[in-house]
């Protein structure tokens, strides 16, 4: 390894005990290539390989934990017993690469898809008529919370390390949060105080089965995306009570959902400042907060973990370019790291079908590929 990158491979001791052997993180990245009845696939397992080794943490893709949140095609599971064998596989081709294994929890709340979803109904914290989504009821909304244990649960079965609650990209959680998106007049919308309520109760609901299977090391984490457009939409204010009620909760890290690492805020704080430094001024190190956000190279990486913003650093559009991203860095080999998909070398990444075809169609949150100049990061 080349000295300089001898900061990214220091070991972090969480709040729970469980030591994370650098500061390495595979992002979670929807595959869209799972089995119809969610579980994975040979395509999803032959993408595992090797993309977890010399990282500290894998984050799966987004697994559903109610079928009529479904919102995208080949969607992971972790409903039911059924999926436990499949969820096993996955936790262990991880952990056999020696990273932590991490299983991200997900409900799209009204993004789920009509077509997915067969005859059930799309729910949302509020009716949506452009979404097709009708207002959850109280028991429904009990029902839901559930779920994500019953998630929980499982993945504690599975012998996952722990779990992330997905918070963020307008999906549920978030859809509760945000006036935008919830215009309830009840215990579960109005104030922010009661837009928090769905969110925390969830967090509460994964601990209560982390504490009753009597793993203190079993990691829980929270991502959330920082600000919305929109005149109701969040702001960096809101962001700021959102930390400020997570740090309270037993949670091992926070993880930001960003498109751009270095991006400012646009609103309800100092617009001179990075989203990534107001969010970790923020927490005040009372827990780990993992970055992310269009970093390509091993420079890169270092000069954002440097920033000091950020305890760990995620990647995603860099490890599906690079299978072996953390091993390159790891070895010396850092001059070997592509930012470009080459489309005559599809071999090469092993990517599922589903989504290689997408990323040949130069969508933008996938990564860019050679060829195209017309790629950009997506500006949120």
């Amino acid at each position: 390894m080349n000295l300089q990158y001898t900061p990214l491979f220091q070991p972090y001791i969480l709040n729970n005990g469980v030591e994370i052997k650098n500061r390495f993180v595979v992002a979670p990245m929807t595959h869209y290539a799972s089995n119809p009845d969610g579980s994975t696939s040979e395509e999803e397992l032959a993408f595992l390989q090797g993309r977890a080794q010399d990282f500290g943490l894998f984050i799966t893709a987004a697994t559903l934990i109610s079928a009529e949140g479904k919102a995208f095609p080949g969607q992971p599971y972790a409903i039911g017993s059924g999926v436990l064998p499949s969820l096993k596989t996955v936790a262990h081709t991880i952990q056999a690469q020696g990273a932590k294994a991490i299983l991200q929890i997900h409900h799209g709340g009204q993004l789920a898809v009509k077509e997915l979803i067969g005859t059930a109904e799309v729910v949302a914290p509020s009716a949506n008529p452009q979404r097709h989504a009708r207002a959850l009821t109280e028991e429904e909304i009990q029902t839901l919370i559930q779920a994500f244990a019953n998630a929980t649960d499982l993945a504690i079965q599975a012998g996952f390390d722990g779990v992330e609650i997905h918070g963020a990209n307008n999906y549920l959680l978030q859809q509760f949060f945000s006036a935008a998106t919830n215009q309830r007049q009840d215990q579960w919308g109005g104030s922010l105080e009661n837009r928090l309520r769905f969110p925390l109760a969830v967090v509460d609901a994964v601990n209560s089965v982390k504490v009753r299977s009597g793993r203190q090391d079993f990691i829980i984490g929270y991502r959330f995306s920082p600000e919305e457009p929109g005149e109701n939409g969040l702001t960096m204010q809101d962001t700021f009570a959102l930390i400020d009620a997570l740090v309270q909760k037993p949670l091992q890290y926070l993880h930001v959902s960003l498109w751009n690492f270095y991006k400012k805020a646009r609103r309800g704080a100092d617009t001179a400042l990075t989203r990534m430094q107001l969010i970790h001024q923020r927490i005040n190190g009372k827990l780990p907060l993992i970055g992310v956000g269009s970093l390509f190279t091993a420079d890169q990486i270092l000069t954002a973990y440097q920033t000091g913003w950020a305890e760990f650093i995620a990647l995603g559009k860099a490890v599906m370019m690079n299978p072996d991203l953390a091993t390159l860095i790891a070895n010396g080999r850092e001059a070997e790291i592509i930012t470009e998909i080459d489309p005559n070398k599809a071999d090469r990444y092993r990517i599922p079908s589903n989504l290689w075809q997408q990323n040949m169609r130069h969508l933008a949150y996938l990564p860019p590929v050679k060829g195209n100049s017309e790629w950009k990061a997506v500006d949120i």
